[in-house]
């Protein structure tokens, strides 16, 4: 099955690729593998949410930062569908990570980070089983709760 298809069955669309908010490129492909900058939860030119994930008044909960984990990674896919043509050339993904700007007292990075992971699994099945890093940081662009780098293998 083509992962057009499948990312119509899920009712997913790729979004339009982030434009830059700095100097560099969306993607970089070298031989076999593509290596996405790291990408936002950008939704229609915007963040959908800012701030630092954690539990408790003020901050974006955990369970709703992974949603945006999720929609991190869809836009990561449409970088790489701009620079290969389109994912039927996704032979592997070969490794995410996730940034995830904490509340000091939040440990549950690879719970949020699971989101981008599940939404990979989803799409491409074995072939979207990765190896991951799940970082807290203090900041992030535009204040985003979370930022996702993938690196996958292409035909």
């Amino acid at each position: 099955m083509s992962i057009a298809r499948r990312l119509h069955e899920l009712g997913l669309t790729l979004p339009p690729v982030a434009p830059p908010v700095a100097s560099y490129v969306p993607a970089v492909r070298h031989g076999d593998l593509v290596w996405t900058s790291g990408q936002l939860p950008m939704v229609d030119g915007a963040l959908p949410l800012t701030g630092k994930v954690g539990d408790g008044e003020g901050l974006v909960a955990p369970e709703r930062a992974t949603e945006l984990a999720r929609v991190a990674a869809l836009n990561g896919l449409a970088a790489v569908a701009a620079k290969v043509g389109n994912l039927d050339a996704v032979v592997q993904v070969v490794k995410v990570v996730g940034y995830v700007a904490s509340d000091p007292s939040f440990t549950g990075q690879p719970g949020v980070v699971n989101g981008a992971s599940d939404l990979l699994g989803e799409i491409f099945g074995e072939v979207g089983r990765h190896a991951r890093s799940a970082v807290g940081v203090s900041a992030l662009p535009l204040d985003a709760p979370v930022e996702i780098e993938l690196v996958l293998a292409v035909a």
